[in-house]
């Protein structure tokens, strides 16, 4: 069946992943990327500085096309930008350099996800996958894994807003497909953001008559098991992202989201006879609150505090630069 729709279709697929000092989760990667179903054309690599790239590590792998930057000079949308204009192909994948594709039907599964309808017959933009635990994955994260990442896939257009609110535009570039055509006529990632470039993208995707899919049969193993500060820095600069781009995020706050999350998870906790996890979840939960609330607010707070509280201190020196040239 991924001959035949390759060859009726003609389809190219490249695989866009900016890394940063690649271990052993990259080369498994890699090694997955070669064996899927729906053959790869190009690996795409926007390396992060290249004093940690080992091009001995990588000569195996043929269709690996590699390009660097400074560490000054990443940013989430923009570095993403750059891969993509690298790519010839029909269809990108955008991945993590932590995300190891489960089994060899990932990219089948994407490009398959793509082309698909919404309810009204809008044309799905991007398609993103279903990310699994890793085997040392914590049991709180295993849950809000398995809330935020169901086994059942769903197409999403801007009929579902009333009923999803903010997660109608959730996507995530640990694992996603787009369109090119489509990536391009919308003008691809936000140029400048710490977080988000994924969702802000479908926001605008959603909102120009498009939709958006969550293919829950694509599957990634990523998980990570966040220390509580972790977890106050990743929402701070979530909520930076959202206090940055009003147009996307005004009227669909995230916190009833977040309440539904802790409810479910604290009852299948119960279920499962697992209780002793729930200070585990209240107090992940009480500082990813906290780190929402103050990145939301950021403007009112001193450089150096917003600094600290970031889990990319470097961004806003980058920021500041970008600043100084207007």
């Amino acid at each position: 069946m991924t001959e035949k729709i390759r060859r009726e279709r003609n389809l190219v697929v490249d695989v866009i992943i900016p890394v940063y000092k690649p271990d052993e989760k990259f080369f498994r990667l890699l090694y997955r990327l070669k064996g899927q179903t729906f053959p790869v054309n190009k690996i795409i690599v926007i390396n992060t500085e290249k004093k940690y790239w080992n091009q001995s590590e990588t000569e195996k792998f043929h269709n690996l096309e590699v390009h660097h930057v400074s560490r000054e000079e990443f940013d989430h949308g923009a570095t993403r930008n750059m891969g993509a204009r690298y790519s010839r192909g029909d269809i990108m994948v955008f991945m993590t350099d932590d995300a190891v594709p489960k089994g060899r039907r990932l990219v089948e599964q994407l490009v398959k996800a793509l082309s698909l309808k919404g309810p009204g017959g809008e044309t799905v933009a991007m398609a993103y996958g279903r990310q699994m635990p890793d085997k040392d994955c914590q049991i709180v994260e295993q849950y809000i894994r398995s809330f935020n990442y169901p086994c059942e896939g769903c197409i999403k257009t801007e009929a579902d807003l009333p009923k999803l609110g903010i997660k109608t535009y959730f996507a995530s570039n640990v694992c996603c497909a787009y369109r090119k055509d489509i990536f391009e006529k919308l003008g691809g990632f936000v140029k400048s953001t710490i977080f988000n470039e994924d969702m802000i993208f479908g926001a605008a995707a959603i909102k120009a008559g498009y939709a958006v899919a969550y293919a829950a049969d694509a599957r990634v193993i990523h998980s990570h098991n966040l220390t509580a500060m972790q977890q106050f820095r990743r929402n701070f600069d979530l909520a930076v992202s959202q206090a940055d781009h009003p147009e996307v995020f005004e009227g669909l706050p995230s916190e009833g989201e977040g309440l539904r999350m802790i409810g479910t998870v604290a009852k299948k906790l119960l279920r499962r006879g697992r209780a002793e996890q729930l200070p585990a979840l209240v107090v992940g939960s009480g500082c990813k609150y906290a780190g929402y609330r103050l990145g939301k607010s950021y403007r009112r707070l001193p450089g150096r505090l917003v600094k600290w509280c970031s889990s990319a201190p470097f961004y806003w020196d980058h920021v500041r630069i970008e600043r100084n040239r207007l």
